[in-house]
């Protein structure tokens, strides 16, 4: 005679309990839902990160345009003093077509195509990454040199912009956890009917010697299966609506909006969501179950 794998045993009968099928389809809702803001927080960690990175040693001097005064000649006046200054890497001057290319989103291509506009000079210049340098000390010896100069420090408001995107980073992780604690209660609620509906099974069930343990791990299995359904839902839906976020970011083109930047590391973040419910749901309903036969009994 074969000898063939032994399935669990269910004395309760939870799957035709119709007053718990409505929490696969609310832990799709909270799944779905953390998702979103997770990926939110994720996404603004490598944007942070990101302009750190790009604007952290940079500076952009303007020189206004004068129509008496040729440009080329201060934008080379204001190099040569760049390149004297200690703690400056780098200054190159910012070719026309760049400087239109930044201004076309604000002002329109045929603005810029009708000719006549008057365009400051801009120079990219690149500080070395442990310099001390006086961004007004420099500023002062710009405009002494070259009247109409400015220099535009892009540092106030990076940790201006920095502080926001922590500050949505933790609401974001804020709705994760209350998301999590809204299903944690909706599991206890629906754990909590399924042991009333079936308090004289029970008590026939404890004079028969089952334990508690053993009762207990028939409601974790099948609140486990109700969660890792309900979670592989919403993150399906979830992933669906990401994607379709970052295809059109993508397609806008004007450098306005942000792009939805996920490392692959993220998306593997997010497709661990239904795990992390199902556990969720059954270290909830373990307990729930143990605290109120401890009461029922």
């Amino acid at each position: 005679m074969s000898a063939r794998k032994a399935r669990p045993v269910s004395d309760l009968q939870l799957g035709a309990d119709s007053s718990g099928r409505f929490l696969p389809w609310a832990l799709a809702v909270m799944v779905f839902l953390a998702a979103l803001a997770l990926a939110g927080a994720l996404a603004l960690d490598g944007s942070i990160d990101g302009w750190r990175r790009g604007v952290a040693a940079k500076l952009t001097v303007q020189i206004a345009d004068r129509p008496d005064q040729p440009m080329a000649p201060r934008i080379g006046r204001a190099i040569a003093v760049l390149h004297d200054i200690p703690g400056v890497k780098s200054a190159v001057p910012m070719p026309r077509p760049a400087i239109e290319a930044l201004l076309e989103p604000w002002l329109g291509a045929d603005a810029l195509q009708a000719g006549g506009l008057p365009l400051p000079g801009l120079i990219d210049v690149t500080l070395d990454e442990d310099s001390a340098l006086s961004v007004a000390a420099l500023a002062a010896r710009l405009q002494a040199a070259v009247p109409g100069a400015q220099v535009d420090d892009p540092k106030p408001w990076l940790d201006r912009l920095v502080q926001l995107g922590r500050l949505l980073q933790s609401l974001g992780g804020g709705i994760v956890l209350l998301v999590g604690l809204a299903a944690a209660a909706m599991v206890i609620f629906a754990t909590r009917a399924g042991l009333a509906a079936r308090r004289d099974t029970i008590e026939l069930l404890h004079l028969m010697g089952a334990e508690d343990g053993y009762i207990a791990r028939q409601f974790q299995r099948h609140v486990a299966g109700q969660a890792l359904r309900g979670g592989v839902a919403g993150i399906f839906a979830a992933l669906l609506i990401l994607a379709g976020i970052q295809l059109l970011a993508s397609r806008v083109g004007t450098g306005l909006l942000p792009g939805l930047s996920l490392a692959w590391w993220h998306w593997l973040a997010l497709l661990v969501l239904p795990l992390a419910a199902a556990g969720l749901a059954i270290v909830t309903a373990r307990r729930t179950v143990l605290g109120e036969l401890r009461r029922m009994l």
